[in-house]
């Protein structure tokens, strides 16, 4: 454990690296190295994206490309992810991928990227939270009979979102003790379900099945288009974790502890994550009942048909309390990306986003429009049964695209760029450009059509939402972003005297 002297040197060593990119320590800095970690191991979270988008994986490829796609599409995010810890080695702040752009790249290419970031972050508020609600809708099926109606989903999904928010609002220490538990919540949950699932049922698929079972429902002829869209469930699940560096203004020692917490929150979550999908294809007992599912939450049938009701119960809500945690965490980075934005005058009012509670330190104003936005984004469920997997295409083409352009920019900086104390030396250039081949390769597939054929019903709007932030960022850039947006380089003359008298 750091003694007093020590957490107190590296406290403001972290504060005088912030001062030296033009801002003054605001946020309060108390979260540890695991706290740092636990956040982003707590949004990636493979009970909510492995288990919430379970049903997609059975009908786009099946067994085969949810275990193999989950493999390969892990180890391209780790490569992301790698790439991303350097460059937030190197520029701890809060806001994160829109001031590396800015640095790398200038104003424009910094605006650019923090719309994507909040598009994609707001996305994955959305469909992390909708997803949950349609567990407990199962869950609730199950107990009382209560009706999984769209109408109910969206209520549940509201209760959630307000809830978040008032945990929130209590302020960071709150968020990082209930990531630590969610760590321990994860583990422990992946480890009850396949214990569980691998002692109980008397039969389980043969393991041909499991690793070379292909399946089509998508009404696609093409195997390999449909093989491809497959790698959704894994590249959904494998998102959130920039979190790390969004809270590295709260974190201590954040040029080495955010950049680790980076890649070991991706790691770990693709060995767990590996584990929990394997467990569950091995326990299916009847495939076209598992995807036709009456609770329309195709890992609970599984449950059902393997374990009973009761324990399918308790399975259940070891899930929908592990996709809770995970949205939790996720509001804390989505609220930070807003408030850093709007401290840089990026978003209309954002004198409003960027006012911080002056008990919590917590931005307010931040928290309840990152709930309210993912909310608006999850109305098209009302009406159509294919919006869920818009909404997490909206997450990925939104997020990853964020990802990759500071580390391009990076790339494109060479010896230019000031390497933080947490770099990959002379893998920076090969992990990198795999990095951006990959995000680029990504965003176009999820922004294809999923289900054939195509009509009002089954239309991906995600793309549609992708331009329209586009177009949204491309207005205001001209109107207003060009004139107030813009990273401080050394702070104001008030800012500089305030902070000589700090450093003193």
């Amino acid at each position: 454990m750091s003694s007093p002297r020590t957490t107190h040197r590296r406290t403001s060593s972290d504060d005088e690296t912030l001062r030296r990119f033009g801002y003054q320590p605001e946020l309060a800095r108390r979260m540890g190295p695991f706290g740092n970690f636990a956040l982003s191991f707590s949004i990636i979270s493979v009970l909510s994206g492995c288990m919430t988008l379970f049903g997609f994986g059975l009908i786009t490829g099946g067994p085969a490309v949810m275990l193999w796609g989950w493999v390969f599409v892990g180890l391209m995010v780790l490569a992301v992810g790698a790439a991303l810890a350097e460059v937030t080695s190197a520029y701890p702040v809060s806001g994160a991928l829109y001031f590396m752009a800015s640095k790398l790249g200038g104003p424009h290419w910094g605006y650019v990227t923090g719309w994507f970031n909040l598009l994609g972050l707001l996305g994955g508020m959305a469909g992390g939270c909708y997803g949950s609600a349609l567990f407990i809708g199962a869950l609730l099926n199950l107990q009382w009979g209560w009706a999984p109606t769209p109408e109910n989903t969206m209520v549940i999904f509201g209760a959630i979102l307000l809830l978040l928010a008032v945990v929130n609002l209590f302020g960071v220490r709150l968020v990082s003790v209930l990531n630590s538990i969610s760590v321990w919540w994860h583990v422990t949950g992946v480890t009850v379900i396949v214990g569980t699932l691998v002692l109980v049922p008397a039969h389980h698929q043969p393991a041909d099945f499991v690793f070379g079972e292909f399946s089509n429902r998508t009404g696609w002829n093409n195997p390999l288009y449909v093989g491809l869209l497959g790698l959704l469930l894994a590249q959904y699940t494998f998102s959130g974790y920039d979190a790390s560096a969004h809270l590295s203004e709260e974190t201590k020692h954040a040029q080495v502890s955010a950049a680790r917490g980076i890649v070991r929150s991706i790691f770990w979550s693709w060995v767990v994550g590996f584990v929990l999908l394997a467990g569950m294809l091995f326990a299916i007992q009847d495939y076209a009942g598992t995807v036709g599912t009456a609770t329309g939450v195709p890992p609970a049938q599984i449950f059902l048909d393997a374990l009973g009701t009761n324990a399918a119960k308790v399975l259940l809500l070891v899930i929908i309390v592990a996709q809770l945690f995970c949205a939790n965490a996720g509001l804390a980075s989505a609220s930070r990306m807003v408030f850093a934005f709007s401290r840089d005058n990026a978003l209309p009012f954002s004198r409003t986003w960027r006012r911080l509670s002056l008990r919590t330190k917590t931005p307010v104003a931040a928290v309840w429009l990152s709930v309210v936005v993912p909310f608006c984004l999850a109305l098209p469920s009302l009406y159509s049964a294919t919006a869920y997997t818009a909404i997490t295409s909206i997450n990925v083409i939104g997020i990853t695209p964020a990802y990759a352009i500071p580390i391009y920019l990076r790339l494109r900086a060479g010896k230019h760029f000031t390497r933080g104390p947490w770099h990959l030396g002379s893998w920076s250039k090969p992990i990198g450009w795999t990095a951006v081949i990959w995000v680029g390769f990504v965003t176009v597939l999820f922004c294809l059509p999923a289900v054939s054929p195509v009509t009002v019903d089954t239309f991906n709007y995600a793309p549609l939402a992708l331009l329209s932030v586009l177009l949204l960022a491309a207005v205001l850039w001209v109107t207003r972003g060009r004139r107030s947006y813009g990273i401080p380089e050394y702070g104001t003359a008030k800012e500089r005297e305030q902070m000589g008298q700090d450093l003193v």
